[in-house]
């Protein structure tokens, strides 16, 4: 697909889906070897915009199709089933999805990382996982607990300024504890430094990271056995949070650690360990705090994204649904890269929500154009500068306008 040929605002935002390469893969696995109605392309796009619209179920995206002819020019379908989309669902391998979704991951790596990393830190690599809770009786296959299913979404972020986007996600049942997925979640780049929390803890895959030269910043256990080795000099800016800055060995583990002992906003003291013995403390004090962005990732995900809400019941329609949510995703932020759009993320998806049908071209007009109202508003009397001019009048000695009722020292 040539740029000239995008007219619509839904073909800008699939255009780095690359549909073209992705057709060669479908004919090198079969995936639509039997298929005569609904193709894996058409599947792609349809749910994409079910997506984009928030549609929970199969039924209501069925509707769309029958009912809109602009839904239909985008699927090449005048009909189609609930039931054909659920089997759809369930029949494409889930690992074809994630290999688009790895696609788009390095797409953004292009286009959003270069020369913008700290020199010392380098890349930040958020690592955490977040759980999907299901009902026990349809969904046997994710084990949780004796009471409920869910599965588990292991994910690593990459933070970068203000921005973060995706790097990796691995789908489980959620029983599986967090340490078990981490080897797959590091990245073996010298330039990478992962920071993850306590459900990781792991004196084994630690060692390991030390001598394979992967840095990490992670929180100990309060049962974390520490040999200090030596004690450093606390910073001198007085508003620092650092109660200790130590470089220490932990457990059975021969390699050096730093130690950083730092307060919360609570006053809670938090230990937090750095294998980069060349990073200033509050530097490791901080990073370990931007830890939460990947909370707010896996907020904005699960509020905006329709993932909570599963159009089928196996465990292929599952990881699907959650792989096209991602795919989603990343397209959207993709997007507002490309038109260098400056509002939030949930704004622009509202945006293409909105006007995906629309010409590109006036998307782009309507989107960028300011705003026609110039005024400011009702604005509230500044009293205290009203006050302050009168009094300088009144002590220059120019004080017989104050006997007028229709003055007004403002104006």
């Amino acid at each position: 697909m040539d740029n000239d040929t995008i007219k619509t605002v839904f073909k800008k935002f699939l255009y780095p889906l690359h549909f073209e390469f992705m057709q060669q893969m479908i004919n090198n696995t079969s995936i639509d070897k039997y298929v005569k109605k609904l193709g894996t392309i058409a599947f792609i796009k349809l749910f994409i915009y079910a997506q984009l619209k928030g549609h929970t179920s199969l039924r209501r995206i069925s509707q769309q199709v029958k009912r809109k002819r602009t839904v239909q020019r985008l699927t090449g379908l005048q009909t189609i089933s609930s039931s054909q989309l659920s089997r759809k669902l369930r029949d494409i391998p889930p690992n074809f999805l994630y290999s688009v979704l790895q696609n788009l991951i390095q797409e953004l790596h292009l286009k959003l990382a270069p020369s913008r990393f700290d020199q010392i830190t380098g890349k930040i690599h958020l690592i955490d996982s977040s759980t999907i809770s299901m009902c026990l009786s349809g969904y046997e296959w994710a084990d949780f607990r004796e009471t409920k299913s869910g599965i588990k979404m292991h994910t690593s972020i990459i933070l970068c300024d203000e921005d973060s986007y995706l790097n990796d996600m691995i789908l489980t049942p959620a029983r599986p504890a967090d340490e078990t997925q981490l080897d797959a979640l590091i990245v073996p780049d010298k330039d990478a430094l992962h920071v993850f929390d306590r459900g990781y803890f792991n004196f084994t895959k630690f060692s390991s990271y030390c001598e394979q030269g992967i840095r990490f910043v992670t929180r100990t256990k309060s049962n974390t056995i520490v040999n200090v080795i030596e004690e450093l000099e606390l910073p001198s800016d007085p508003s620092s949070t650092i109660i200790r800055d130590a470089i220490v060995t932990i457990g059975m583990m021969e390699h050096p650690l730093r130690l950083i002992e730092t307060l919360d906003n609570d006053g809670n003291k938090i230990s937090v360990v750095c294998n980069d013995l060349n990073i200033d403390g509050q530097e490791i004090s901080d990073l370990y705090q931007s830890r939460w962005q990947i909370e707010l990732f896996f907020r904005w995900i699960k509020q905006n994204l329709v993932i909570k809400k599963l159009y089928g019941k196996s465990q292929n329609a599952v990881f699907n649904q959650i792989y096209l949510a991602m795919i989603t995703f990343c397209l959207n932020l993709l997007l507002k890269n490309d038109l260098g759009y400056q509002g939030t993320l949930l704004e622009m998806m509202d945006w293409v929500a909105d006007c995906w049908s629309n010409k590109i071209s006036n998307f782009v007009k309507e989107l960028f154009e300011k705003p026609t109202r110039t005024t400011k508003g009702r604005r509230r009397p500044c009293h205290e500068r009203i006050f302050d001019e009168t009094l300088a009048q009144y002590e220059s000695g120019d004080v017989s306008h104050l006997d007028d009722q229709t003055y007004d020292p403002v104006i």
